[in-house]
């Protein structure tokens, strides 16, 4: 599932049925460009039957070479969106109208490569990725979970077939998302924002506190008391002749007091100000207390699952450890609260309240950081639904082994088996992972059957 709109949001079931697979083709002529994603695509063409140049970052008179044949299809997975647009114009100008399906992440470069080479397909790990984790992170029985132009629709199992149906998160749910959200309001998680609300909080109850005295002990009218009010908390002083010795004596040490809370005021709100935040006191960006995912990895895919989430109104978390990322600004204008820190660290884990969340996502670029995050995860909580990113780095024999962590998803397998499909001609919509089942998606509805891709022997 990758964020296409089904042919209809009521619900309906799709056969198994096998078309189109790599290996009913007979043997055809693929150029594939790329690293670790570009591997398993020529693996599987290889292990269907085709005939593949896979390059790493072939020249202009590779491609010539390359290119100087009858081809079915080029496949261009790198991730630098500059390096992805220049192949596939060269591969465009060498050889017109072949079939090219190339990684974009950036939706506006994508528009425009698609504008100017109408026969490009592109797509991105996210694109494909973040149905099937958005998935894992509400419901298990939830195989992907897709917007579509009426909401949203979700696949299921149903026997031996598979399910599509609208989908709303279930009441539950969001009555403790929207009581994390609300819990989360002026409860601020770093000690610079605890200040500002300290020195904010006593000036209030000091001028609070003046406003009752006058009112009450001297029946002043609300108006002239917050009047004399102001000018306690103001350290101007109230007027001597309207008062008496005991209130002069507490405007006093009022004002005092109040020159301590606006020097403590003043220190919060320069930290704030001078200090880069991705987490807020009040509003979107304020950090939920339960029933919120966490998110660890504000890459292309954290970030895409981390607005989905907030489209189905479940409050949302960004761990992201590298303060330079370039997808920070873009998190905050997106009113994603971000919590800069190591997420191995438990100490950091239990400040999210994690005991309380609904799920966490590790979807970090690095494999083993994933796995390490999550196993410190289960260690504060141990209930806790883990969804994890797995499969691509080398050190990972099988990635199913990890299953007794959490639901893996291997991205690289995902991606593979989408630009595959793509290349055989199939027009997939998505791709669904069951365990060890990959099922592909088709331009008619029908799911396929899709055989997990194997890297091929290329450095």
């Amino acid at each position: 599932m990758c964020g296409h709109t089904p042919r209809s949001s009521a619900s309906r079931r799709s056969r198994m049925r096998e078309v189109h697979t790599p290996d009913t083709l007979g043997e055809r002529y693929f150029v594939v460009i790329g690293g670790e994603v570009a591997r398993k695509v020529c693996g599987s063409l290889r292990a269907a039957g085709h005939r593949v140049r896979h390059f790493a970052q072939p020249t202009d008179e590779d491609l010539r070479q390359a290119l100087d044949r009858e081809v079915a299809g080029v496949a261009i997975l790198l991730e630098d969106d500059a390096e992805s647009l220049r192949y596939a114009l060269a591969v465009e100008h060498i050889h017109p109208k072949v079939t090219l399906v190339v990684t974009i992440f950036d939706r506006t470069v994508a528009d425009q490569l698609v504008r100017v080479v109408p026969n490009c397909q592109v797509t991105s790990p996210a694109d494909v990725a973040a149905p099937v984790l958005l998935a894992g992170c509400l419901q298990p029985d939830l195989l992907a979970l897709t917007t579509t132009s009426s909401g949203h629709a979700g696949a299921r199992w149903d026997g031996d077939t598979v399910r599509l149906q609208p989908y709303r998160p279930p009441r539950s749910l969001r009555y403790r998302a929207w009581l994390g959200k609300f819990r989360g309001q002026l409860r601020p998680h770093d000690g610079s924002s605890r200040i500002m609300l300290m020195g904010l909080g006593g000036l209030l109850a000091v001028l609070l506190t003046d406003w009752v005295w006058l009112v009450a002990l001297h029946h002043r009218t609300p108006v002239e008391a917050f009047f004399e009010a102001a000018r306690t908390v103001s350290a101007v002083g109230p007027a001597l002749a309207h008062g008496s010795h005991a209130y002069l004596m507490f405007s006093g040490l009022a004002m005092l007091i109040t020159i301590v809370f606006t020097a403590v005021f003043t220190a919060g709100v320069v930290d704030r100000l001078l200090a880069p935040r991705g987490v807020g006191i009040v509003g979107p960006r304020a950090l939920p207390r339960g029933g919120h995912v966490v998110v660890v990895g504000l890459g292309q895919v954290g970030l895409r699952l981390c607005t989905q989430l907030q489209d189905l109104g479940i409050g949302v978390i960004a761990v992201e450890r590298n303060p330079a990322a370039p997808n920070l600004r873009l998190a905050r204008a997106l009113g994603v609260p971000v919590v800069v820190a190591d997420a191995k660290d438990k100490f950091v884990l239990r400040k999210l309240r994690l005991g309380r969340a609904q799920a966490m996502a590790a979807v970090a670029s690095d494999d083993l950081d994933n796995i390490a995050v999550s196993v410190a995860a289960l260690a504060v909580a141990p209930e806790l639904r883990v969804v994890m990113r797995a499969g691509d780095h080398e050190a990972i024999a099988e990635t199913r082994s990890l299953f007794k962590i959490g639901l893996v998803h291997d991205l690289g397998s995902l991606s593979a088996a989408y630009t595959t499909a793509s290349l055989t001609g199939l027009q997939p919509r998505g791709v669904l992972a069951h365990g060890k089942r990959l099922l592909v998606e088709g331009g008619d509805g029908a799911f396929v059957p899709w055989p997990q891709p194997e890297r091929c022997g290329h450095p």
